[in-house]
């Protein structure tokens, strides 16, 4: 079951999409959205000791503990590159059983 939005987090989504629609490249909306929000999210996470890694492909973002940095790098990216894997026959590579992140915000 899907999580309802709460009203302040619909203002700030609608907010966000206002603003990426009033960026008609990809350099003004990297400059004026996504740029300044990703710079929230570091001084956040860097205030609470969290980690920030973005790493790619459609949305995976995951903020951790700096001593699970190193490990979730290493999952995401063997995931991935078993993913690429998977697509061209492969089977993809499944992730260490000891490599549990403490907190994943991803594209749900």
């Amino acid at each position: 079951m899907a999580r309802r939005k709460s009203p302040r987090a619909d203002d700030l989504s609608a907010l966000l999409v206002a603003r990426m629609a009033d960026c008609p490249t990809a350099e003004s909306l990297h400059g004026r959205v996504i740029a300044p929000f990703v710079a929230a999210l570091e001084e956040v996470c860097a205030a609470r000791g969290y980690l920030l890694n973005i790493y790619g492909g459609r949305a995976n973002l995951v903020v951790s503990d700096p001593e699970t940095a190193e490990t979730l790098y290493q999952v995401i990216d063997a995931y991935l590159d078993g993913a690429e894997s998977a697509d061209e026959g492969e089977t993809a590579p499944s992730a260490p059983a000891d490599a549990a992140p403490d907190k994943v915000i991803g594209d749900g």
